[in-house]
């Protein structure tokens, strides 16, 4: 930290060794503050003697026997002449009404600051310490303890009379004392000792560790954590005390609560103060270190630590050396630690200077941070803390990032935090993107400036595609595809691409990228133009999106040239702007390109292109005769004799037999496959297509002098001819191939035809059996009949309306109801009755199930 004695109003830093502050990357804890105004003006006529916090004001006492009231910037808001000697002690209330003050003359005031009430006491030796009742405000708590030689308590009677009575003597001098709740600590040459004010009991005595420290010169420091807990600072030792109370059982003749030292640990340093900082402590100690040129002693700068108790030691937490005025001549006694406890404020005091030691906000993290260069952890701090910094913006830190990150040359980096960080501001952008501009780095913020929201003005975008235009051309194109046609003046930028045609014609990434350029300026014609010479996939879409059917009438060719697949399916799905008579009159030079499109077409709709199916046939036989086939199969337009006169021609058997056998002429067909293709499987199969007996008996009197044509006979003949038929025409003698083999698969289709036959029988014998019971368990159900019911017959109600007259019910399995006498007489020879409504509709017998009576 840099000496600070020549400014009254500056910040006091932390101070550590130069290579102490080289090597450590930690960030320290506190941040520091001379206290200056009215103080600096005091001390510079006077020294402080002793302070005291008031969460509203500040008090402190001088050498010269004053007492000063300050505000927390240091300004004097209130001056008490209290003696001409040193103020030893200032004592306040909670409330910061009452103010208790001690010198070394003897003198002892207690006086309220808003209220005329006022003590006044001068004894025959120096006054050390003295404090006040906590609740002193109260009528009831109108108390305080003085020490010199001896502590005495004050209290006031019911009379407004103060009475005084001595709590401990005989162990040399008073020296610290600290008053909480209903509990007095204090030091003297011995020890610490504890005192409760309610059972006027002392309750314990702390010795003192190391007798061999003066104890006027390196004074015990109090310090109360909570009700329950005091801290001991004493030479280098430190004690955590903690007050409990004891156990009736314990009781007897003890006092009702006992000390325990729940923790004790040894510094490197002689302690100065002491004060709690959640569940660690901060302490100022005072340094001694020994000159390596002249080998003695000397007063170090004081420090300001922050530790970590544990039970036996301590972890340090953090450590600042603090350049106070004046350090080289001031002792151990001089320097005392004062904190504020609502805001964790802490006061070093030293007779030339009062420096006040904060906690470190988010803006001092961030301080640090910048400090050290780290922007982004900077940054995200700030994103994290925005509301609760005051001193900072994100977007300034971010800015500073971004120039780090350029500094560094981490230009790729520093374009994508742009992002982030510029976010919607485009005056920012753009200053940027002259920035990046000016390092030759505008390839770098090209991929990450904004496209939408904001909108920069045409003159950026421009300026970076003539960047990649002079350099990259096929980082230029990748521009153009993704960045939005409105984005830049288009017109200037087919101009610039136009001029570097002029010097390379064929590059073929310009000429692409000239067509998207067209495509975005609505010149289809040009753009479509350059896709077909460039062959290029687009085309098609091109010609979709923007409905340019009617530019390409005359460029079928060239389609069909460069993808006959999407250019058929294009033109087939869009007839309505471009007609199939236009197509094929265009393909008429181009036979192979007018077959693939009419061979799409028919797989469409095999009725559409009819007027082109005997034209068809001509180009399946010439470019693609495995299709002419199914072509012939499923087509009613094409004229028959033309593709029979061509397929002859051609000497298409497949074709021909086909064609024969569709014009009638089975016979020939057959004549045909057997002689051409000498095939008699498909013979065969052709003959079961026909299903004619007559063609059956010429391909037997065809078979019957050629063993291997029997053989084939035999295996498949026996489900469509009679085997025998075959069989008794066969010569005696003649060798046939397999023809044991032959025979027993006719006994085995033959078998298999039986098994096939018993098998239907017995499955319609089991259905017919199961269908007869379920009929009789159906007519074996009951039949409800009720007053709604009526005759068939006579119309009127089945049941009388009297139930007490006899009556007689004919019920049928159809449901249909007659009474008894309604019905005709049957006749002696079948007495088996059936409904005459279902008989006389032919719906079958319904025999009667019920006759009811009565």
């Amino acid at each position: 930290m840099a000496e600070a004695e020549e400014q009254e109003s500056g910040s006091l830093e932390e101070s550590t060794d130069e290579s102490e502050e080289e090597e450590s990357e930690e960030e320290p804890k506190l941040k520091y503050e001379r206290l200056s105004n009215g103080v600096t003006e005091i001390l510079q006529k006077d020294a402080a003697s002793c302070m005291t916090v008031h969460d509203k004001f500040l008090a402190l006492g001088t050498h010269y026997g004053k007492v000063y009231l300050l505000d927390v910037q240091g300004n004097i808001t209130q001056k008490f002449d209290i003696s001409p000697v040193k103020i030893n002690q200032i004592s306040l209330d909670e409330s910061g009404e009452h103010m208790g003050v001690c010198s070394e003359d003897g003198k002892v005031q207690v006086f309220g600051l808003y209220s005329g009430e006022e003590f006044h006491e001068t004894f025959d030796c120096p006054i050390k310490i003295i404090a006040v009742h906590p609740h002193f405000v109260r009528s009831s708590c109108k108390q305080f303890v003085t020490g010199g030689k001896k502590l005495l308590l004050f209290e006031r009677s019911w009379m407004s009379r103060w009475k005084s009575s001595v709590l401990h003597e005989g162990e040399g001098n008073i020296r610290s004392v600290k008053w909480r709740g209903h509990l007095i600590a204090w030091a003297n040459n011995m020890g610490v000792k504890i005192f409760d004010i309610t059972s006027k009991q002392r309750i314990t005595n702390v010795p003192r560790d190391d007798i061999s420290l003066r104890p006027d010169m390196y004074p015990c420091s109090l310090c109360w954590k909570d009700s329950v807990t005091l801290i001991i600072g004493w030479g280098p030792s430190i004690k955590i005390c903690s007050v409990k109370e004891r156990h009736a059982s314990e009781m007897r003749d003890l006092p009702s609560r006992y000390v325990e030292i729940v923790s004790q640990f040894e510094t490197e340093f002689y302690i100065s103060g002491l004060a709690p900082l959640c569940d660690q402590l901060v302490v100022l100690s005072y340094v001694k270190e020994v000159s390596e040129k002249t080998e003695r002693e000397y007063c170090a700068r004081p420090r300001l630590d922050i530790i970590q108790p544990l039970s036996e030691t301590c972890e340090e937490i953090s450590s600042d050396a603090l350049t106070v005025r004046g350090f080289q001549e001031n002792e151990c006694r001089d320097y005392h630690l004062e904190y504020s406890e609502g805001e964790s404020l802490f006061y070093i005091v030293s007779p030339r200077d009062v420096v006040v030691a904060k906690e470190r906000d988010q803006d001092d993290h961030i301080d640090w941070l910048l400090e050290k260069k780290k922007y982004e952890e900077a940054l995200m701090a700030a994103e994290i803390s925005q509301k609760n910094i005051k001193r900072h913006k994100i977007l300034d830190i971010g800015l500073a990032y971004i120039n780090h990150l350029v500094e560094k040359g981490e230009y790729d980096i520093a374009a994508r935090k742009c992002q982030k960080i510029l976010g919607k501001n485009a005056a920012l952008w753009e200053y940027e993107v002259y920035k990046f501009k000016e390092i030759g780095q505008l390839k770098a913020i090209s991929p990450y400036l904004p496209r939408g929201d904001p909108v920069l003005k045409p003159l950026i975008y421009e300026m970076i595609l003539h960047e990649f235009l002079e350099s990259d051309y096929e980082g230029f194109a990748t521009l153009i595809r993704e960045w939005p046609g409105d984005l830049y003046n288009n017109s200037v930028i087919v101009q610039a691409v136009r001029d570097h045609l002029k010097k390379d014609s064929q590059n073929r990434t310009l000429l692409k990228t000239l067509a998207e350029l067209y495509t975005y300026d609505k010149n289809y014609g040009n753009a479509l133009e350059i896709y077909l010479t460039l062959r290029h996939k687009d085309v098609f879409q091109l010609i979709h999106k923007h409905n340019l059917f009617s530019s390409i009438k005359d460029k079928i060719v060239l389609l069909m040239d460069f993808d006959s697949e999407k250019a058929v399916d294009m033109l087939l799905d869009n007839e309505d702007k471009i007609s199939i008579k236009k197509v094929v009159e265009e393909l008429e030079d181009r036979p192979e390109l007018q077959h693939v499109y009419l061979h799409k077409l028919f797989k469409r709709d095999h009725h559409k292109g009819q007027r082109y199916h005997e034209k068809q046939i001509s180009l399946y036989a010439e470019f693609d005769r495995p299709n002419l086939l199914p072509f012939l199969r499923d087509s009613i337009h094409c004229p028959l004799e033309k593709a029979l006169e061509i397929c002859q021609q051609r000497n298409f058997v497949e074709e021909t037999v086909y064609l024969l056998s569709r014009m009638g002429n089975s016979r020939s067909a057959l004549k045909m496959i057997m002689e051409e293709l000498h095939d008699v499987d498909k013979a065969i199969d052709f003959a079961k297509e026909q299903d004619d007996g007559e063609l059956w008996e010429d391909l037997i009197l065809y078979s019957i002098d050629k063993p291997p044509f029997i053989t084939g006979l035999l295996n498949n003949i026996g489900t469509h001819v009679d085997p025998i038929l075959l069989i008794h025409r066969i010569k005696e003698g003649m060798e046939i191939p397999n023809l044991r083999d032959s025979l027993v698969k006719i006994l085995q289709d033959y078998n298999l035809q039986i098994l096939l036959r018993e098998g239907c029988k017995k499955i319609l014998v089991a259905d017919s059996l199961s269908l007869l019971k379920k009929m009789h368990r159906t007519q074996m159900k009951g039949i409800l009949v009720d007053e709604e019911n009526i005759c068939e017959s006579c119309l009127s109600p089945i049941l009388p309306s009297d139930a007490a007259k006899p009556f007689s019910v004919v019920v049928f399995h159809c449901r249909h109801m007659f009474h008894k006498e309604c019905l005709p007489m049957t006749s002696m020879s079948s007495p088996v009755q059936f409904c005459n409504i279902c008989s006389a509709k032919h719906r079958g017998p319904g025999s009667a199930i019920l006759e009811m009576k009565k």
